[in-house]
């Protein structure tokens, strides 16, 4: 059906979704022409970044020689579709914002890694090199991303966090353009680089994976938390390029987008092992000090503790997650949580905070991660 060799078993999942799943195949072979259309523009001119950073701040009519591609690509991204609810937005932000330090381990030891799973969607990483050589750095980035579109407003049309996901549109497409052109990269195994296949995983791993975490920490959200939180992934999607069929409205199609995408790849790979453990051990690549060592060592004891559980047995075991007799724990507290309704939850404190609470911790957080040096965003 001249699908990708990475998009396997496909008969048993045409049989489970029918013709769904071979449209799913298809999104392989597409990624994104408005976003790859301006980046190619760009090039084509002095100080493209620049035109960006203007456009986002004034508008695109403050940018008079602004290639029309560029125009063409924010004529859509200040469209703001009629779906989208901008309070139910700011509410789903402040879920996040709420879920604290629990939030960031969901994002470092589950969303993160799920991620480099895909044997084919972990190629532009793998390309790059640089997740593995500077993966402290890149998970700080990740960090200041999310923290951006969660933050009060951050989505709105002058909000950081929507100027962050413009900018992450872009770096995807230059990456896309700029892989496209390698001999090494083999589109008969991949696809397009960074693909609608992949961006749409992308996004649920900031949504859907994000409250499946969360649950599994024993952390109690309530119906209308949850569906605020994959409102705000939905617009978010929208301004990241992921196309009309693969944005999810609810939890429900969440997953089964979510079940459809993993039972369409193979295994993890020796690159997602690398990956995974580039991440895991990042904090003992920065450690400056004796105590910063310690500190590192522990937290990366406890990553693989947070990712065996979050991430289950046969992937923990597939990506190399040591096995620890304290994952009993996180274990004892889901069921617990699973039958007091979360009680247990709140009374460690554990439940949904105050936002402002939880804004504090992403700052510092970020600021720790990024040790002085903004992340940009920036075309590459």
């Amino acid at each position: 059906m001249g699908f990708p060799s990475r998009f396997v078993h496909v008969e048993e999942a045409r049989a489970r979704w029918g013709d769904r799943a071979l449209r799913l195949g298809a999104m392989l072979s597409e990624g994104d022409p408005l976003a790859d259309a301006a980046v190619l523009a760009l090039r084509a001119v002095p100080d493209g970044q620049r035109m960006v950073d203007r456009a986002l701040v004034g508008g695109i009519a403050s940018v008079p020689e602004a290639p029309e591609a560029l125009r063409a690509l924010f004529a859509q991204l200040d469209t703001v579709p009629f779906w989208v609810d901008l309070p139910r937005v700011h509410r789903g932000a402040r879920a996040m914002l709420r879920s604290g330090h629990l939030g960031g381990i969901v994002l470092g030891a589950y969303s993160l890694l799920a991620g480099y799973c895909s044997p084919g969607g972990n190629k532009p990483l793998t390309f790059s090199g640089r997740l593995a050589s500077d993966a402290a750095r890149r998970l700080a980035e990740t960090s200041r991303f999310v923290q951006a579109v969660s933050a009060p407003g951050g989505v709105a049309r002058d909000g950081d966090g929507f100027a962050a996901l413009v900018k992450v549109r872009l770096m995807h497409a230059s990456v896309r353009v700029g892989l496209l052109r390698s001999p090494k990269w083999n589109s008969a195994a991949w696809g397009v680089p960074i693909n609608q296949y992949d961006m749409s995983g992308t996004a649920l791993l900031f949504s859907f994976i994000v409250l499946d975490g969360l649950d599994k920490l024993g952390f109690a959200t309530t119906p209308d938390e949850r569906a605020d939180f994959l409102h705000l992934w939905r617009y978010a999607a929208y301004v990241l390029g992921v196309c009309d069929e693969l944005r999810c409205a609810t939890e429900d199609e969440c997953r089964t987008l979510w079940e459809m995408l993993e039972s369409t790849q193979a295994p993890p790979d020796d690159d997602a092992r690398m990956l995974a453990n580039a991440l895991l051990d990042s904090g003992l690549a920065t450690a400056r000090t004796p105590a910063e060592r310690r500190r590192a060592e522990t937290v990366r004891t406890a990553g693989h503790v947070f990712a065996r559980h979050l991430l289950g047995d046969d992937l923990a075991d597939a990506l190399g997650i040591r096995r620890s007799p304290a994952g009993a724990a996180l274990r004892w507290l889901q069921r617990l949580n699973a039958r007091t309704g979360g009680a247990v939850g709140r009374g460690a404190r554990l439940s949904y905070d105050s936002s402002e609470r939880g804004e504090r911790y992403w700052q510092g957080i970020v600021a720790l991660g990024l040790r002085g040096t903004p992340a940009t965003f920036a075309l590459p």
